[in-house]
């Protein structure tokens, strides 16, 4: 039978399409989606498990440890906005800046906590926050070897002092950054080609900066407010040279995750309306005095694996409890700060903040001795894990016993007691026992027939104990075993 006119056009259309099919394939939207499966937890999600898991990286100004401290811009401001959400912080620290959008996109994390700077690319594949800073990139090269001896205008004759002079010349940067990007513009923009060398993800700004100083790269590129700091403790590096106009910087959430956003940008709205955003900024990126000293400590974490003078002993008196010893090492951070000399009003000291009574009781002659406490200090606790020794668990157990060695045994035993009368798990301390500490805060609770030891004030041991996991959580990221 014959065709008509519109079968034999519609033939026609359909060969045509098949033909293209065999030729090109069409290319699919969900390419992506394959590489990043989709996502979907928002804050709801957040607020319900409680936890606020943040990927930043580990560097002199973003997060760090020093003398047993976790510092850091980034991680002070990311534990207010934890605080805000009344959430916990987990923080998942990303060793390659090349997996921090991944990690993202993977539902690793929730939040990129690190300020990046806010590029049309990225903004297609992930939502920023509101500003969290403004900056501008600037060229970072050494001085001449023999600078101090020379004139300024013959320094300067030596130096790239406008960005037009970096043709021919090579940059080291990492490639997943604005740095690069910044760099292919800039050869776009002078006519001339800059070469650019590429160095691993894993290493940090400051580190690039550093092999500057060490003469291994002749110029890399970074912010003006990262540079800076860091010249302050490397007089040879000149950052006077800007090689772009200010940009914008902020944290990074999926594009699925708006009321994340919404929150997020709220709270930053509020928190830089007051003065502690900028003594923030300025603790980190302005007291150049405070970052030379830090950079320059042997227990500054990026120097060395060690938390503090009293490691070695750290180590000995861990095996008496057979605890990790940076366990042991964040209890005594909580207790004295690792001052020696400490002494509280109550009159427990040294170390271990040790009472005379227990001091007395446990062989202890000078509480001020920083061998003779932590021998004491372990000794106790020893003791007291063995009352515990019921408790299979292992963490519920050393958590029975850090809130023992804070507030006194038998007032844990009442909370244990009160647990078990109104059917809570007394062997488990997360949000059974530690509840029951609370409620002793309370007249009706600790005048409870069955509570033998009265009133404690909860809070302290709720808060000493988590704050010392939370902290020894910090120290696993940054201290090797």
């Amino acid at each position: 039978m014959p065709l008509n006119k519109n079968q034999f056009y519609s033939i026609v259309l359909l060969l045509i399409l098949c033909l293209s099919c065999k030729n090109e394939p069409p290319k699919r939207s969900v390419d992506i989606a394959e590489s990043y499966p989709t996502i979907s937890y928002d804050l709801d999600d957040i607020l319900k498990e409680g936890k606020l898991k943040v990927s930043t990286i580990y560097s002199a100004t973003s997060y760090f440890l020093y003398k047993g401290q976790t510092m850091g811009f980034e991680y002070e401001l990311l534990s207010r906005f934890a605080d805000y959400l009344n959430v916990e912080l987990e923080i998942v620290v990303a060793n390659n800046i090349d997996n921090l959008i991944p990690n993202l996109k993977n539902g690793k994390v929730d939040l990129i906590g690190y300020g990046l700077t806010i590029i049309k690319d990225r903004q297609e594949e992930v939502s920023f926050s509101d500003i969290l800073f403004l900056n501008h990139q600037v060229l970072v090269q050494r001085k001449p070897a023999n600078w101090r001896q020379m004139k300024l205008h013959e320094i300067d004759k030596m130096l790239v002092r406008d960005a037009i002079e970096l043709e021919n010349k090579v940059v080291s940067v990492r490639e997943n950054t604005s740095y690069n990007e910044r760099l292919k513009h800039l050869s776009d923009e002078i006519g001339g080609d800059i070469k650019i060398d590429l160095i691993d993800g894993e290493t940090t700004t400051d580190e690039i900066i550093k092999m500057v100083v060490d003469g291994k790269v002749e110029y890399t590129v970074a912010d003006n407010n990262i540079a800076e700091i860091v010249a302050s403790s490397y007089p040879i590096l000149d950052v006077r040279v800007p090689i772009s106009l200010s940009q914008k910087n902020g944290w990074v959430t999926r594009k699925n995750s708006p009321k994340l956003l919404k929150a997020l940008n709220s709270w930053l709205k509020e928190f830089k309306r007051n003065a502690d955003y900028n003594v923030l900024y300025a603790k980190y990126f302005e007291n150049k005095r405070a970052f030379r000293k830090r950079i320059k400590s042997e227990f500054f974490s990026l120097n060395s694996n060690s938390i503090s003078q009293y490691d070695k002993l750290v180590k000995e008196k861990s095996k008496i409890i057979k605890w990790d010893w940076r366990l042991l090492s964040s209890l005594i951070y909580q207790e004295s700060q690792f001052d020696v000399n400490a002494k509280s009003w109550v009159g427990a000291g040294g170390l271990m903040q040790m009472m005379p009574a227990t001091a007395k009781e446990v062989g202890v002659k000078n509480r001020f001795d920083p061998e003779d406490n932590l021998t004491g200090g372990t000794k106790y606790l020893k003791k007291l894990l063995e009352r515990f020794d019921y408790v299979e668990d292992e963490y519920q157990r050393i958590k029975l016993t850090m809130a023992s060695y804070n507030c006194g045994y038998s007032h844990v035993v009442d909370a244990q007691n009160l647990a078990e009368n109104r059917g809570l798990d007394r062997n488990k301390w997360d949000n059974n026992v530690e509840e029951m500490i609370l409620a002793l805060s309370l007249r009706k609770n600790y005048t409870n027939p069955i509570v033998k030891y009265g009133y404690v004030r909860g809070k302290e041991p709720v808060t000493y104990v988590e704050q010392i996991f939370e902290r020894f959580e910090h120290y696993k990221q940054f201290i090797k075993e």
